[in-house]
């Protein structure tokens, strides 16, 4: 999924948006994408001098570094009604003589304690590949995508070229909250259409984080699932207000956006 604006400063060229896992401390001379962080194309091991990095995975419509699962929502907990306290009935009391030398009590100890047990020590991980994978992901879910190439900067894992504008961080919510409405509408409906293909949905997004003008402009996948798209959009707004850098670079009471739904 892409938020690709297209109406931002004249001084920033990107117009992609891509979720970037691994930042960079300095930004890239020129790149197509941008971020809420700054990524320089590597590849984890020596590849050919390319201008673009080697990616293996299955898709070819969406920039993505990486696999990411879609996050598992936790469920609700059912509480529990109070229980009412059981009223304990007074012990009889012995007097106290040599073979009962306490009152209520026997001459043994009725409970024992066992030992503690300590939890069974977890495995280390033996290699990165498995370290790298017990690590939460922050990441945006999708799939790692398809890409020929490779590149002579090595880095842990496989990396585009983005730069951070000061519209990284607020887009990257605006995707977050959108693709998360967008699976619980699938889910909700059960759907199990096997299409494959884009929908792309076009609106104006307003300072106030409201969205106007909304329309679909591409639809590969049917009325059904390119419904399913709008609404996403129309149930997570309205978006947080523009912060003040990004409404100074701006310029208008308004910014072009499409973002696209890919089914796959």
């Amino acid at each position: 999924m892409a938020l690709p604006p297209k109406q931002l400063a004249q001084n920033i060229d990107p117009t992609i948006f891509l979720d970037v896992s691994e930042a960079s401390a300095d930004a890239p001379k020129q790149a197509k994408y941008y971020s809420d962080k700054n990524s320089r194309a590597a590849n984890s091991d020596a590849k050919l001098d390319s201008n673009q990095p080697k990616l293996d995975g299955k898709q070819k419509f969406m920039p993505k570094t990486e696999d990411a699962p879609r996050p598992t929502k936790a469920k609700p907990v059912t509480p529990t009604p109070p229980q009412k306290p059981v009223e304990e009935k007074p012990q009889e009391t012995k007097p106290a003589t040599a073979l009962n030398p306490g009152a209520g009590q026997s001459g043994k100890p009725t409970d024992t304690k066992t030992p503690d047990e300590k939890p069974p020590t977890p495995e280390r991980p033996r290699t990165l590949k498995q370290a790298m994978a017990l690590q939460p992901s922050s990441q945006l879910a999708g799939q790692q995508m398809q890409q020929d190439g490779g590149v002579k900067r090595v880095a842990l894992k496989s990396s585009l070229d983005a730069m951070a504008t000061p519209f990284g961080d607020y887009d990257r919510k605006i995707v977050e909250a959108i693709s998360q409405r967008w699976y619980d509408l699938l889910d909700s409906q059960q759907f199990a259409d096997s299409r494959t293909g884009k929908v792309t949905v076009y609106f104006h997004l307003n300072p106030d984080g409201a969205v106007t003008e909304l329309k679909t402009t591409a639809n590969a996948v049917g009325d059904v699932l390119g419904y399913i798209c709008q609404e996403a959009i129309q149930q997570a707004a309205p978006f947080g207000k523009w912060p003040s850098d990004m409404r100074r670079m701006v310029g208008t009471n308004y910014r072009e956006i499409t973002f696209t739904f890919y089914y796959y």
